[in-house]
């Protein structure tokens, strides 16, 4: 678990000790989640943070119609969820968090990481400086999706989305099925799977079962820039 731990920024420059001291002075506990479950939902009272250990969870809001529409994604062990509620002392979560596949989670209750519980200074001040680069760079997320979704298209998104995401061999690495995409783009799934199709048929990307490869960066750039 350690290994995995140490992938998390929250553990940036942190040895192996200084980790597992974090976690026993925290009191911080793994649970495991089944596919579909939820972490919270809408409405729950904030009590802790959450770093994902393994597995595949989003971060959801549900639309007046009841459409289900992805605000982020965590798919990388190490990656931290919730700790934004925290900090705001805000009284309510206005969103809910699913497990998309079979995942093990690192809670870690509120009082425990605002004390220190006898952890070093060393460790309490690496922790807060990590801390600070996360907020950093969940802005930093925030402000590319804003990116995609303000397109004026379809096709537009999906161009931004993939080149945002694609590999050196140009493969698209985006860890979501077809319908968990169709509602990070706020789109219904057959129109994404037409969008696609039409994208094939014109040359700009190749799909082969799972896998989608950017056949042409040019066009697709050009697409962006429209």
């Amino acid at each position: 678990m350690i290994e995995n731990l140490k992938k998390s920024p929250l553990f940036a420059g942190m040895t192996n000790e200084e980790i597992e001291e974090f976690i026993v002075k925290t009191r911080a506990k793994i649970n495991e989640y089944s596919k579909d479950e939820f972490i919270f939902l809408q409405g729950d009272i904030p009590k802790s943070m959450y770093l994902l250990v393994e597995g595949c969870v989003a971060v959801c809001n549900d639309t007046g119609s009841g459409k289900r529409s992805i605000i982020a994604l965590f798919d990388k062990p190490g990656e931290i969820f919730g700790e934004i509620f925290l900090f705001l002392n805000r009284k309510t979560y206005d969103h809910y968090t699913q497990v998309l596949c079979d995942s093990k989670i690192l809670e870690i209750a509120k009082p425990n990481l605002f004390q220190s519980n006898g952890i070093t200074e060393t460790i309490h001040q690496k922790i807060v400086l990590n801390m600070l680069y996360i907020f950093a760079s969940k802005t930093y997320y925030l402000n590319r999706r804003l990116s995609i979704l303000s397109c004026s298209g379809l096709r537009q998104k999906i161009a931004k989305l993939f080149l945002k995401n694609k590999r050196e061999d140009n493969t698209v690495e985006i860890n979501m099925n077809r319908e968990e995409l169709a509602d990070f783009l706020n789109v219904t799934r057959p129109s994404l799977s037409r969008e696609l199709m039409k994208m094939q048929e014109d040359g700009l990307i190749v799909i082969d079962k799972k896998a989608i490869r950017i056949f042409d960066i040019k066009k697709m750039k050009d697409i962006c820039d429209m």
